[in-house]
């Protein structure tokens, strides 16, 4: 790539920064955001969100192989499909879910291919399932075959990878992979292909607003603050940019009102092992400023809003539906 387009796609990023993100001043001083617990689920293993056709939430529970619906007024559970591969080794399972129109699809990981050098660990598919009407499931894209086809340039452990995050783009979907490190295309068809490929950074949550894409990355362990980051993507070229830097195990990315792009850190690795989650109540709603940086979200009380180890995110106006891992949902209103 020639210098003069690869200073073309940095100014063009930095432009889409601007206009994403009104001003750091803005979007550091929110008007006195507010938490309110607004639902318990499931087994206990909370993961993926997306707000389906309806306005409701739904989010993945690994545990239970299933999707469950939210409504956000009431905080009402309800199951809306079951079936799919739980979890094999303490995370994975159905691990994101999207709609497109009003078709589900589910991100469904590490249920299936080896450990190299270890146990085989599942004979179910990894990749993207469609919920079709009557409740069943049908394979939509085989995600680890590709996978164990077309090996990382990175360490990897696990052949099929651990996908995070899928989002729909262009009839398909994007779906990031955090052991294989790259962002993968997933096509209307359900044929797989590579769009970028990272060092050892960690993709995690996706956002996509029209043709624009962003990232958030962990960063390898130990997931320390300054390896947490937010990227615009070019699908087309695979171009990666920072926008910003700053906190702890980034695991997604929204937009909210008036353009302002939010980010959520975990929290603070709890040092287990990779893979493992954030120690408690060490998790934040940042928000992404024009000069690179991430600034949690402030309560009426003056202390930043606290989070016990979030997992996915969605924004609806001016609030933030947070998932935990323990399977809670939080709403954090006035952002």
């Amino acid at each position: 790539m020639s210098l003069t387009r690869r200073f073309g796609l940095l100014f063009a990023a930095v432009g889409l920064l601007a206009a994403v993100v009104p001003s750091t001043t803005r979007a550091a001083h929110p008007r006195s955001p507010e938490m309110v617990e607004l639902a318990s689920f499931g087994s206990g293993l909370g993961s993926g969100s997306t707000i389906g056709p309806d306005g409701a939430l739904y989010v993945t529970d690994g545990n239970a192989g299933s999707v469950v619906r939210i409504d956000r007024r009431s905080g009402d559970v309800t199951t809306f499909a079951t079936g799919l591969p739980t979890q094999v080794l303490g995370i994975g399972g159905a691990m994101d879910v999207a709609f497109v129109g009003r078709t589900a699809y589910v991100l469904v990981t590490m249920v299936g291919g080896d450990i190299v050098d270890g146990p085989h660990i599942g004979d179910d598919t990894v990749g993207i399932y469609r919920i079709e009407r009557d409740g069943t499931f049908t394979v939509f894209a085989d995600i680890g075959a590709w996978s164990e086809a077309h090996p990382p340039t990175t360490d990897f452990f696990i052949t099929t990878g651990v996908q995070y995050a899928i989002e729909p783009y262009r009839g398909g979907f994007l779906v990031t992979d955090g052991h294989h490190n790259r962002v993968l295309r997933v096509d209307r068809h359900g044929t797989v292909s590579s769009v970028a490929v990272f060092g050892n950074t960690v993709p995690t949550g996706l956002e996509v607003i029209g043709g624009r894409v962003f990232f958030t990355q962990a960063g390898p362990v130990p997931h320390v603050p300054e390896n947490g980051k937010v990227f615009a993507l070019q699908p087309r070229s695979g171009m990666a940019t920072e926008l910003a830097n700053g906190a702890s195990m980034l695991i997604d990315v929204e937009r909210g009102a008036g353009g302002r792009l939010y980010a959520l850190s975990q929290g603070q690795w709890d040092g287990v092992m990779e893979g493992s989650p954030a120690l408690p109540d060490t998790g934040r709603l940042v928000v992404v400023g024009r000069d690179g940086s991430l600034t949690p979200i402030v309560g009426v009380a003056g202390a930043e809003l606290v989070l016990d180890r979030p997992t996915s995110m969605e924004i609806v106006g001016n609030s933030a539906y947070v998932v935990s891992v323990v399977g809670d949902v939080v709403r954090i209103d006035g952002i």
